[in-house]
C-alpha cells in the first residue's frame, strides 16, 4: 500500500465526513425554519435542495481527485 492510496482514502473520508455534517446542518436549519414559518416552506425547500446539491458536489470532486492520485 503506497502513500497515494492512503492520501486518496483520507481525501475521500474527509470530504464524506464534511458533507455529512454540512447536509445535517442545512437540513436541520431548514426544518427549524419551516416549523417557525410554514408559509415559507416552498421557498425554504428550494433553497435547501440547492444547498444540498452544492454540498454533495464536494465528495464527488474528492472521489475524482482520489482516483487521480491512485491511477496517475
Amino acid at each position: 500500500m503506497d502513500l497515494n492510496t492512503i492520501a486518496a482514502a483520507i481525501a475521500v473520508f474527509g470530504a464524506a465526513l464534511g458533507a455529512g455534517i454540512g447536509n445535517g446542518a442545512v437540513i436541520s436549519k431548514t426544518i427549524e425554519s419551516m416549523a417557525r414559518q410554514p408559509e415559507m416552506s416552498k421557498e425554504l425547500r428550494t433553497q435547501m435542495f440547492i444547498g444540498v446539491g452544492l454540498i454533495e458536489a464536494v465528495p464527488i470532486i474528492a472521489v475524482v481527485v482520489g482516483l487521480l492520485l491512485i491511477f496517475l
